[in-house]
């Protein structure tokens, strides 16, 4: 837990989960806004394993949850009544969620009571992500807490090529305990505001009380002037609570949720396979990776954390097993002969690797390599589409989803110092559903060479020539003789095109004009051979 609460927030303040808004200010939807389309139906089989401990003779959770309320609550403002009528009128949706939250509530609780927290924030990740373990915000928010990236390390959540604590339950459950009791303190005591700067960030609410006492208003949540998003958010966990206090009122009947623990965390001692850590444990790897959701490739990070969260029963069959593994059979490997040309960047491509791990492993202390000589490689016991909810699966799966009727699908390359918004101009489209089509943040970098999906009923012959094309930018510098329709031809692009992507107002150009050209390479290297 962080000490200094003054300094601390001073920093949080530029550095918040507003990201989260964009992506839960509006349940009303859906409850898959966040999050990857392709690993929201398999989240809601995550509790499959722990669903079988239960029995009418196991003690339900929520008993325990009521008992622990602590934040006073106004049934009759409009906003919380219309988040009211919402929940009650969708009844599925609370079971899709609590079935998400199933492994992980009984932990989440007894954290929170061991901190004598109100437990209305066990029903927080409801409104954040929808107990999403794969939520990802247009913001950039990650997780079940959805926090962004510089909140995260600000409150220790490791994040790099083969781990992401955001997304990790044990890590960001104690993050998020502890930036709610920071902001409870900041805000001395008062939930609503805490919970309002969880959402808005500490300085938008700071602000919004000293406007209120400038003009000598009431500072309470309720009378401050908020972002929408916010004014919409607290409501939302104080109905949530209303409904959780009272079931039968409103006729919600609650998902039976054992009051014991939904799974256990089992160490290891080195970096392992994550296919082999679910054989080892006697349940599929899409369980597996449910229940640890912060592992982004195919292994765990090799420098730790050396655990995983297992179902109750899996765990002591997994401890079992992974006692008698040889120390050197965790992972696999493969001895790698460096042809001419090769990088470390390329090698670790081909093998599903970091860079950093190559020179770790192979003790190399900068990027030179030499032609001939050999490198040991950790690789993956399976093939790719087997580790379905890594990232790179997840991504491909999530590019793969056809968007909307008439739409073609273009397959953009991206070049230096392309952003979203010059792409989405381009490709006429939103720049928000580009990001969405490929799983990505608005504000997330976009690299060279990075393919994205675009959906788009564009009419330009890069498009509809070949559905799964592939664009790239080009400068062409005009000769003496050349013609837009010459152009036009040779690079088998529309003259509208050209005058669509320079902006050329008559059909005259000049020697040494530079035009700048979307060329399909698929197209061009087959009109070449």
């Amino acid at each position: 837990m962080i000490k200094s609460v003054t300094n601390v927030f001073l920093f949080c303040s530029l550095f918040i989960i507003a990201a989260c808004n964009e992506t839960i200010s509006d349940h009303k939807s859906s409850d898959t806004q966040t999050g990857t389309s392709a690993t929201q139906n398999v989240a809601e089989h995550t509790p499959s394993v722990a669903s079988e401990k239960k029995s009418e003779s196991i003690k339900n959770i929520w008993p325990r949850i009521q008992t622990g309320f602590k934040i006073p609550v106004d049934i009759k403002h409009k906003a919380l009544q219309n988040e009211l009528a919402w929940f009650a009128k969708n009844k599925h949706y609370m079971q899709r969620v609590l079935q998400r939250a199933d492994p992980f509530l009984f932990y989440i609780l007894e954290q929170t009571e061991k901190r004598n927290l109100p437990t209305e924030l066990v029903l927080l990740p409801i409104v954040e992500s929808a107990y999403q373990p794969f939520a990802y915000s247009h913001g950039r928010a990650a997780g079940i807490w959805q926090f962004i990236p510089a909140t995260g390390r600000l409150y220790g959540l490791k994040q790099n090529w083969w781990y992401d604590g955001r997304r990790d339950i044990y890590a960001s459950t104690q993050a998020a305990l502890n930036y709610l009791e920071n902001l409870n303190t900041l805000f001395k005591g008062d939930w609503m505001l805490a919970l309002a700067a969880y959402n808005s960030g500490s300085g938008t609410v700071q602000r919004a009380i000293k406007r209120n006492k400038q003009l000598n208003r009431p500072t309470d949540f309720w009378h401050l002037k908020l972002p929408k998003e916010t004014r919409a958010y607290v409501p939302k966990l104080l109905a949530l609570k209303e409904l959780i206090a009272n079931p039968e009122k409103y006729a919600i009947n609650l998902r039976d949720i054992a009051d014991s623990p939904g799974f256990k965390q089992v160490k290891t001692t080195a970096q392992i396979d994550l296919a082999l850590a679910a054989e080892l444990a006697n349940i599929d790897l899409k369980t597996l990776y449910n229940y640890n959701p912060g592992f982004n490739r195919w292994a765990t990070d090799p420098d730790g954390p050396h655990s995983l969260i297992l179902p109750v029963n899996a765990a002591a069959t997994f401890e079992k097993n992974y006692a008698l593994l040889p120390a050197d059979k965790h992972i696999q490997w493969t001895r790698h002969k460096i042809k001419a040309g090769e990088t470390l960047g390329h090698i670790a491509i081909k093998y599903n690797t970091s860079v950093t791990h190559l020179k770790t492993v192979n003790s190399i202390s900068d990027n030179n390599i030499r032609q001939g000589k050999y490198l040991i490689i950790p690789v993956a016991s399976k093939n790719k589409s087997s580790y379905a909810l890594s990232a790179t699966q997840r991504l491909k799966s999530t590019q793969n989803i056809k968007r909307g009727r008439g739409k073609t699908r273009i397959n953009h390359v991206v070049q230096n110092g392309e952003s979203f918004w010059e792409i989405a101009k381009k490709y006429k489209v939103k720049m928000h559903s580009l990001a969405k089509w490929n799983g990505m943040a608005i504000k997330d970098t976009l690299k060279k060479g990075q393919k994205l999906v675009v959906w788009t009923k564009t009419t330009s012959s890069a498009s509809t020539h070949n559905p799964n094309s592939t664009i790239k930018s080009i400068h062409y510098t005009v000769r003496n003789g050349d013609s837009l329709s010459r152009i036009a031809s040779k690079y088998r692009v529309n003259v509208k095109d050209l005058h669509r992507w320079n902006t050329l107002n008559n059909k005259y150009i000049q020697p040494g004009q530079r035009l700048k050209l979307y060329i399909d390479v698929t197209e061009q290297s087959s009109h070449q051979s």
